[in-house]
């Protein structure tokens, strides 16, 4: 058992959770096309977070040419660069399942003003900015060694 938790650990994100349900968020996901890499933002409401440790999931949905579109997202997921906050959101509830029923301006969650609301959002922004430049420069160390080993094969079939 405790290899498991070790190894869980070890592929969980670092950083605390940055974003609330109800929160509109861009999610920074990367697609990978063969040999090519793109980055491609997803932005949406949060509609509900579930499950906790390494299967922790978040579901985003979006209105994409008058239809709802929704799509899952692992918390602990490599590909996710990383998760900016646009709006917080003013919701009672832990699941928002409720928006999918609703149409046009009613399918919208409220804002949440006063207090800190721009230094909290300022704060946790910062927070996926460095936790994306940390997963960036592990994603670039990982490619120059493949590049590397790769010259070292060309010029071992070479000799």
């Amino acid at each position: 058992m405790d290899l498991i938790k070790t190894i869980e650990e070890q592929q969980k994100r670092k950083g605390a959770q940055l974003f609330n349900v109800g929160d509109t968020v861009k999610v920074y996901f990367k697609i990978v096309e063969g040999n090519t890499e793109r980055i491609q933002i997803y932005e949406g409401t949060v509609l509900c977070i579930k499950n906790s440790g390494i299967g922790q999931s978040f579901t985003v949905r979006k209105d994409s040419y008058g239809i709802g579109v929704e799509r899952v997202f692992p918390f602990h997921s490599p590909h996710i660069v990383k998760v900016e906050v646009i709006h917080p959101g003013k919701v009672r509830r832990a699941k928002l399942y409720f928006l999918r029923d609703r149409i046009g301006k009613s399918s919208k969650v409220k804002e949440r003003i006063g207090g800190n609301v721009a230094a909290e959002i300022a704060e946790r922004n910062a927070r996926a900015d460095a936790a994306a430049a940390a997963v960036e420069s592990e994603i670039k160390a990982e490619a120059k060694a493949e590049n590397a080993a790769a010259a070292e094969n060309k010029d071992k079939k070479k000799k």
